[in-house]
């Protein structure tokens, strides 16, 4: 073909471009908006040290605002690409993530609220997911009335959700759930707001996103969690924050779903730490964060380090 009109190259390109993502789920995952991890980035987080965060947390559940803390921890780690689970060694088959686990506590009067979200974003590309996307949550909850386990693992053609409840509606399930190219995880949006996960928003921006919705929320409404349509955004202007660890100026990040909404407030410099969030159900406002090795600090007497979070040992519940 001899000097082909521009329009009819475009169109060429595009229908081979379209021919190979039928063909290749994983190559249209790789198209979605990626995540960069700079020097910076992989000097700080590959010290051996987890970064510890105390917030004070304010959660609405029956119908009344309960007071409670919460802790996240957030530390790198080696994967195993087959099975999803931190690797024994560093090798073939492993890749690195940043591992979130935020734990929720929370008392709903005689009994307590125990809640915990593991997520992990993959700092290189595997499972045929880019970096900065999400391989894998999972999600428990405990109570008096019974506990729950739930996890999803994402690839470019399906996230494979398994479900262990007390409920006899919810039973023991395993499904299938259609993959969304480019789809990321509301569990998520935690590292999402703090440049940690894909993907990036310069300030202004805005982004419309499938989101995988939230877990805790799937486990508290008693509905099935799925793809859902979203945007997400970066507000152009910085704003003040006060919360326990003092007063910050802060990046504003939302996240808006049907229904609900997520705001994050994210110190401007620095570790660019999570100061707070909010949603329709709960707040957590920042108390202290330090970097620890908290894996080698469960020795009698290390209670008094939880200071360092703005926490206190939990006092005996009996006499």
């Amino acid at each position: 073909m001899r000097n082909p009109k521009p329009w009819l190259l475009l169109a060429l390109i595009g229908a081979c471009l379209a021919g190979a993502w039928r063909g290749n789920p994983a190559a249209l995952a790789q198209s979605a908006p990626a995540i960069r991890y700079d020097q910076a980035f992989w000097q700080r987080w590959s010290d051996g040290k987890a970064e510890v965060a105390g917030y004070e947390l304010r959660f609405a559940r029956y119908g009344q605002e309960r007071a409670g803390t919460a802790v996240a921890i957030v530390v790198k780690e080696d994967f195993s690409e087959a099975d999803r689970v931190k690797a024994d060694g560093i090798g073939a088959g492993t890749f690195p993530v940043l591992k979130l686990n935020l734990l929720k506590d929370f008392p709903t009067g005689v009994y307590d609220y125990h809640l915990m979200l593991s997520t992990f974003v993959g700092l290189k590309a595997a499972n045929g997911l880019p970096a900065g996307a999400t391989n894998k949550v999972s999600f428990s909850a405990q109570e008096w009335c019974g506990h729950v386990y739930q996890q999803l693992l994402f690839g470019p053609r399906a996230v494979e959700d398994t479900l262990h409840s007390y409920f006899q509606s919810e039973g023991n399930r395993a499904r299938k759930v259609k993959g969304e190219p480019g789809g990321l995880s509301e569990d998520a949006l935690f590292l999402w707001a703090r440049g940690l996960a894909a993907p990036a928003l310069e300030p202004g921006q805005r982004r419309q996103v499938k989101l995988f919705s939230s877990l805790q929320e799937a486990r508290l409404a008693h509905r099935a969690a799925g793809w859902v349509d979203a945007t997400l955004s970066r507000a152009a202007q910085p704003a003040s924050v006060e919360v326990g660890a003092g007063t910050f100026e802060a990046d504003v990040f939302e996240a808006k779903l049907p229904g609900r909404s997520w705001t994050f407030w994210v110190e401007r410099s620095g570790a660019r730490r999570l100061l707070r969030w909010k949603n329709g159900r709960e707040t957590g406002s920042l108390l202290k964060s330090v970097r620890m090795p908290y894996w080698s600090l469960s020795g009698r007497g290390n209670e008094r380090l939880l200071e360092q979070l703005g926490l206190k040992p939990r006092p005996p519940r009996t006499p």
